[in-house]
């Protein structure tokens, strides 16, 4: 049976629109032809988010598709670089396995640091020979983000392994090194790193774009650098991609790609060149099996009200409606629960700090930003132990190893501004321990047992007061829909805000406070570690 649809159709490659008929069978378009009608809503190719870690959302690729086809997007470029830290190979299989389940078009990558660093504790390790099991399955496109850029500078044998296992399989490698530029970028770019999604200026970006690398602009719940990088796509639309990164549910129900394609819309920039790198730059990039809206492509396209705000009227993926007027027709689909969850309850005392000094070493965390900065303050003392100075917005932060039982690691941290309480997460990139930031050692413990109780989540509390959104699968992913995990996570962030966060998306930082291998200070579950020096550093020895 013929599908017959009609509307003003974007012609992306040779930049025209007019008014036309497609026709579908058997989930591939079979005809377009131009034909006057009265159809005023614009047809055009989906959208593809070109790097997300789907686990962000908190919810299983089902879940995530329910939310994302809403807002146009018919494929994602994902990263299982976070369930894998926590399960390895076994969760990776299990993000491929729920995609299937789903019309979207997952397309998955062979996480290349897992650990990401040997400085903290993991639940797993994926090395060259686990790379290339993985990189020969049919389901993984590419390497995902190398983020161990010194092992490409410096030719590490088993980082040079994985990125030649890329190259045997004819598979892009994906790239991650914030800030690197000069020599160092190219000897990079050179290995065969073929992106970059962590650009923090025009001018990085302009330098990796002449290294012959794509450059993705990223607009995540957390980081952003849409704003420094935008100006760069009226001349370097060909080599340029939109990405999410890490969306959380509660903004992942209010939009996607398509509120990157109308901010640039808005900007001037041309509609062609930013659909080029919105819905077809993806496809080419990756070798993607997603339609372009051509003859013969499977049915991948969008109904749009206009080319200004991009609201999606209809979503069609292989031919199927998929979305209509911001109403899903995907349907939940039933799922394992596989973790990796094995410590014990804490104590107050073991959030404790002994004095050494009158000053310390802080974490300044940046609104909007995962990079950090180290900033030396006067330390606030009582009875000889090291104190939350909540006047001057110094708090302490703890990771706790959630794999095993050991010691927490404490530190100080400023700009979360907390007044009272604690909130603690089990999402904490990349190695996902256990991390909380509190007003006091009662409350940080209470926040860390919380998590540990539910094997996972995140939560707000206070000493009258606790909300937590358990995270059962892996202790990072929700076994709830969308909608209601969206809803809880409104409500633990609310509470967050109330107790004195003054951060825009206080959990969407806080799981960044122990990236280590975004510079520059940060916290792990073995110590305060600086990464300028990419070492461990001493919190009072200044």
């Amino acid at each position: 049976m013929t599908k017959i649809i009609q509307g003003q159709y974007v012609d992306i490659q040779n930049r025209k629109i007019f008014p036309a008929e497609i026709s579908i069978e058997n989930g591939k378009i079979t005809k377009i032809e131009e034909k006057q009608h009265n159809v005023k809503s614009f047809l055009l190719p989906g959208f593809i988010d070109a790097h997300i870690h789907i686990e962000s959302s908190m919810l299983v690729p089902t879940e995530f598709a329910r939310l994302a086809v809403i807002h146009g997007t018919v494929a994602t470029v994902s990263d299982p670089h976070e369930i894998a830290n926590v399960l390895g190979k076994e969760g990776v299989r299990f993000m491929i396995e729920n995609g299937k389940e789903s019309p979207l078009k997952f397309n998955f990558g062979a996480p290349s640091c897992v650990p990401a660093t040997s400085f903290e504790t993991s639940g797993a390790i994926i090395d060259s020979e686990s790379i290339k099991d993985l990189l020969a399955l049919p389901e993984i496109k590419y390497l995902a983000e190398m983020m161990n850029y010194p092992g490409v500078i410096f030719k590490d044998e088993e980082v040079l392994k994985k990125i030649a296992w890329a190259k045997h399989f004819q598979k892009p490698v994906d790239g991650h090194a914030p800030g690197l530029r000069g020599d160092d970028a190219k000897k990079y770019a050179d290995a065969g790193i073929s992106t970059d999604h962590e650009c923090y200026t025009a001018e990085e970006a302009a330098e990796k774009l002449g290294l012959g690398m794509k450059v993705i602009i990223r607009e995540g719940s957390a980081a952003k650098n849409f704003e420094a990088l935008i100006g760069l796509l009226p001349e370097h639309y060909k080599n340029m991609m939109f990405c999410s990164d890490d969306k959380h549910p509660d903004d992942l129900i209010l939009g996607h790609i398509n509120q990157l394609c109308a901010r640039a819309v808005a900007k001037g920039i041309d509609v062609f060149k930013v659909l080029k790198v919105a819905c077809i730059n993806p496809v080419n990039h990756y070798n993607l099996e997603v339609g372009q809206l051509r003859i013969g492509d499977p049915a991948d396209f969008i109904v749009v009200n206009d080319l200004t705000s991009f609201e999606v009227l209809q979503t069609h993926i292989n031919g199927k409606l998929v979305a209509e007027n911001g109403n899903s027709h995907i349907k939940s689909s039933a799922f394992e629960k596989p973790n990796n969850f094995n410590t014990s309850s804490k104590n107050p005392e073991d959030f404790k700090i002994k004095a050494a000094g009158d000053i310390i070493k802080v974490i300044e965390a940046l609104d909007g930003e995962l990079i950090t900065n180290e900033i030396q303050q006067k330390a606030l003392e009582k009875n000889g132990e090291l104190i939350s100075d909540i006047e001057q917005d110094i708090l302490k932060i703890t990771v706790v190893n959630r794999y095993e039982d050991k010691a927490p690691a404490v530190a100080f941290i400023k700009n979360f501004g907390l007044k009272k309480g604690a909130i603690a997460s089990s999402v904490a990139h990349d190695s996902h321990n256990i991390i909380a930031v509190g007003t006091s050692d009662e409350e940080i413990c209470n926040a860390v047992n919380l998590i540990i109780e539910n094997k996972g989540g995140i939560c707000s509390v206070n000493e009258n007061d606790q909300k937590v959104l358990p995270l059962p699968i892996a202790g990072i992913i929700s076994d709830k829909d969308g909608w209601e995990t969206g809803k809880l996570y409104q409500e633990i962030d609310k509470m967050a805000k109330e107790l004195g966060s003054t951060l825009k998306a206080p959990f969407m930082t806080l799981s960044f406070m122990a990236l280590l291998v975004i510079p520059d200070l940060k916290l792990s579950d073995k110590g305060l570690f600086s990464g300028k020096k990419f070492d461990f550093v001493d919190l009072q020895k200044i």
